[in-house]
């Protein structure tokens, strides 16, 4: 028979989370999941300026490998929610052009949101609820958020959050000492919309040797409006640790740079730039799901760091989490 439906708490509504509150929602156990911002998806996420004009600053696309995520994204295509991206990718190298390996790269549309928020349109989310503290004490776990209100009566909690931040809300915790050995990278994104079409045979390039690991032109996406000819940059983890503090406008300059001189020549002018700066967004290993969940206390710890550092990472150590708590809440 099955036992009494456990009160769960989730802290972070990246996909991680969310992948994790919806496998829950599947078996009929609700989950409350807590969020520091006002939307969901973490890292898979679009600015959106005006119609002519987006970028998805964050995740720029996401690979399948397993049939779990693979039955997602068939459901998905089917729904509309995500196409396959079919650009060009390239390699770049003192500005010789090479190929890259022919799998498939998925995309949401019209923006990298959209499975995001496919996944937590049936959830209980607290937004803007940014939890600084928690507590184990009398066989409950007991939240507080930054205004003072606390949050308590849940039986299992699962932190969903980038590796330091997770490190820091655990510090009292021997399984957040995992977090604290799992370092992460920051990168500095650069969204430029350009006046004219720039001329270069490639949707997206991995560039080398230069501040910039990666460039994409979004509007070659489907789903995206493709009269502006909108890119987004992203800095190397190097690069972006040595520039954390740098002013978004002396980023900006800088990396725009560092494309022109890639691709030898200048860029056309710009009708739109800015600058976003991911502080923990590179990085991840893969470690054991059983030293990821202390059953004693109720604690699991998911997200993209603990399994590849990856889209399809975060959404199947997600799911793990999820069946950590369902291995003991049924029969």
């Amino acid at each position: 028979m099955k036992s009494e439906d456990p009160k769960i708490a989730i802290i972070g509504a990246g996909i991680a989370g969310l992948s994790c509150a919806n496998h829950l929602a599947e078996k009929d156990i609700t989950a409350t999941v807590f969020e520091k911002s006002k939307g969901v998806g973490g890292r898979t996420s679009t600015r959106r300026v005006d119609p002519n004009l987006s970028f998805d600053h964050g995740a720029q696309y996401f690979t399948v490998r397993n049939p779990i995520l693979q039955s997602f994204v068939n459901t998905w295509e089917n729904w509309g929610v995500v196409s396959e991206w079919k650009g060009r990718i390239v390699k770049l190298n003192n500005k010789e052009i090479t190929g890259t390996e022919i799998i498939p790269r998925y995309v949401g549309t019209p923006g990298m949101t959209a499975m995001a928020a496919d996944l937590a349109k049936d959830l209980e989310i607290m937004r803007e609820t940014k939890i600084i503290e928690v507590k184990y004490s009398s066989n409950q776990w007991i939240l507080k958020d930054e205004t003072g209100v606390a949050y308590n009566g849940f039986n299992h909690l699962i932190v969903a959050l980038p590796a330091p931040q997770t490190a820091e809300l655990l510090a009292n915790h021997a399984i957040g000492k995992i977090a604290s050995s799992t370092p992460m990278a920051p990168c500095w994104a650069v969204l430029v919309g350009f006046e004219k079409k720039l001329d270069v045979p490639w949707d997206g390039a991995f560039i080398h040797d230069s501040a910039l690991s990666w460039v994409a032109r979004n509007s070659s996406k489907p789903g995206r409006d493709a009269t502006k000819d909108c890119w987004v940059l992203h800095a190397n983890a190097e690069w972006s640790t040595k520039h954390l503090e740098d002013a978004p406008e002396s980023v900006i300059s800088k990396l725009l740079e560092a494309y022109a001189s890639a691709i030898g020549e200048n860029l056309p002018a710009q009708i739109y730039k800015t600058a976003h700066r991911w502080r923990y967004s590179i990085g991840g290993s893969f470690i054991n799901p059983r030293d990821l969940h202390d059953e004693s206390i109720g604690l699991t710890i998911c997200g993209d760091w603990v399994n590849g550092g990856r889209f399809e990472g975060a959404f199947l150590s997600g799911i793990t989490a999820a069946e950590s708590i369902l291995k003991k809440a049924i029969y």
